[in-house]
């Protein structure tokens, strides 16, 4: 089996390895090289350490352990699949940000978290980066605004998925979500030196009091706006999240009726949307001492808080970033339900959902002087996607790689 793996850089100072020679080592799929060449891929400092591993079966990764470059510094990228069909898809997309060759030049980086199948997560992977260079060149610039209709133009999908977007610009970073996935700074205090965690998305979920307000405030005519299921707060008791992209059944009349399975199906009419896509966007000036980002599905953030996870990529080597913070979730869960780490590796996708959801974590580094250089500054492109491939229960991912992972 192979893995679908996009990647590209057109230019960078050294420590080149040809296609060839990381597709025979890491078993991957080529999709795409830049201008048509075999040449030129991925810089880094150890080649793929662990690029695409496994844990017990369940972890794949494009960016696993290695120190890959992207356009405002390195990043980390990794996967763990628990459900039978991976549900999580993920893209980390450095270049222009525009179909123009003029730019503007940056970094995007995609996490989705899909519900109900795989479908909408693979579409939003497909589609919204595409729409969004659509809206840059037409404005010729990065904003809010274009993010936004990059969300609308993705949102008529049948079913739905999370999802949380990070683009970084001219030394502007643009968080946008929809959902629970979660975007997490770490800066460094002057002071202190120490590595605070600061959350950047708002999240949708209605564990929160706040989104509960919030449905309730815009359905005040309905008093199970919001259910508390099986000790779950759900909205109208089938859903947990307040806003996604696609569950048209919750948005559109039309979709709410047969052939729709009865248990999503409102007893009382759709009058207007139930759950929303409008993003929640925020803008931030980069300053030098922010450090590095972590975007991940909520399947990471059950287990870990967010200044263990910003702990964790401080104290260790950035190699394995990525892969450090899935083993930590994955231990946690493990002790939650008081058994061995070993011992839930062995469980099979599927089953192994009871005990986790799948993890999605992309860590990206932020170097200063790159992050300050002018939008129409070109630099090395890049374009990975986790798409998602479904091994067979209990085996290993089919690749060697160059550092022997052992138990981890």
């Amino acid at each position: 089996m192979m893995y679908p793996v996009v990647c590209r850089e057109e230019e960078a100072g050294g420590g080149f390895f040809g296609w060839s020679a990381v597709a025979s080592v890491l078993d991957v799929e080529v999709l795409e090289v830049g201008l048509g060449e075999m040449r030129d891929v991925i810089k880094v400092d150890e080649l793929f350490e662990g690029l695409l591993a496994a844990v017990g079966g369940a972890i794949y990764s494009q960016g696993f352990g290695c120190s890959c470059q992207h356009l405002n510094g390195e990043f980390s990228m990794a996967v763990v699949q628990a459900n039978s069909l991976l549900e999580d898809q993920c893209q980390i997309e450095s270049g222009s940000l525009s179909l123009l060759d003029s730019g503007p030049y940056g970094t995007f980086v995609g996490v989705y978290d899909g519900h109900g199948g795989p479908e909408t997560s693979r579409y939003i992977n497909d589609h919204l980066f595409q729409h969004l260079k659509g809206f840059t060149s037409e404005q010729q610039s990065m904003s809010v605004d274009v993010i936004r209709k990059a969300f609308q133009a993705t949102e008529d999908v049948a079913v739905g998925s999370c999802c949380l977007v990070g683009v970084i610009c001219g030394g502007t970073l643009y968080i946008a979500n929809l959902g629970d996935s979660r975007a997490v700074l770490g800066r460094i205090v002057k002071a202190t030196g120490d590595v605070v965690a600061i959350q950047l998305s708002e999240e949708h979920n209605a564990s929160q009091e706040s989104v509960r307000q919030e449905m309730r405030s815009l359905h005040p005519e309905d008093p199970h706006i919001v259910v508390l299921k099986h000790n779950v707060w759900r909205v109208k008791g089938l859903i947990q999240i307040s806003r996604s992209i696609g569950d048209v059944y919750l948005k559109k009349a039309e979709f709410n009726r047969e052939p729709l399975y009865v248990k999503f199906r409102l007893r009382e009419p759709l009058k207007r949307p139930i759950l929303s896509a409008e993003p929640s966007i925020s803008v931030l000036e980069l300053q030098p001492n922010d450090q590095f980002l972590i975007f991940a599905s909520d399947g990471l953030w059950e287990h870990l808080k967010n200044e263990e996870a910003v702990d964790i990529v401080q104290n260790h080597p950035r190699n394995g970033s990525a892969r450090r913070l899935v083993k930590a979730a994955l231990q946690e869960a493990a002790k939650k339900r008081e058994m061995r780490y070993s011992d839930l590796k062995k469980i099979d996708r599927g089953v192994r959902r009871h005990f986790h959801d799948d993890i999605t974590v992309i860590v990206v580094f932020l170097d200063s002087n790159l992050v300050s250089r002018a939008s129409s500054v070109r630099g090395p492109t890049a374009s990975i996607r986790g798409d998602g491939v479904n091994l067979p229960a209990k085996s290993l991912a089919p690749c060697a790689t160059p550092m022997d992972l052992g138990a981890t």
